[in-house]
């Protein structure tokens, strides 16, 4: 098993930055893919940004590439979203999520999910 436990989030003022944290523990070994996913309200969970658990490949949706950049550290079993040029539409609460086998953008694949953490941003 996996656990992932999210922090970061807040109010924010559109043009403004936060930086997510994903916090993995147990058998983080396992974990090949990781990646974050949000769920804006009374809307799907969408993707947003994964990244292998090794670091040499990432993945963006079309709404945050340019904006968001996704990273890892491995010694620290920490995921990172840093979040720039927040924008209202942006309002979400965000997953991080682990994947033992796979890299990909489908929700449907991770195995493990975060708890979620909200981010507001305001016009």
């Amino acid at each position: 098993q996996v656990q992932l436990i999210e922090s970061g989030g807040g109010l924010v003022q559109a043009g403004g930055s936060l930086r997510l944290s994903c916090a993995a523990s147990g058998r983080t070994l396992s974990i090949y893919a990781m990646a974050w996913f949000r769920q804006p309200p009374g809307k799907e969970r969408d993707f947003v940004a994964a990244i292998t658990w090794s670091g040499s490949t990432t993945y963006y949706a079309d709404s945050v590439k340019g904006r968001f950049t996704i990273s890892r550290d491995n010694a620290k079993n920490m995921m990172y979203l840093q979040m720039n040029s927040l924008k209202p539409e942006d309002t979400a609460v965000y997953y991080c999520a682990a994947d033992p086998s796979r890299f990909g953008t489908l929700k449907v694949q991770y195995d493990y999910w975060g708890q979620g953490t909200q981010v507001t941003v305001s016009s």
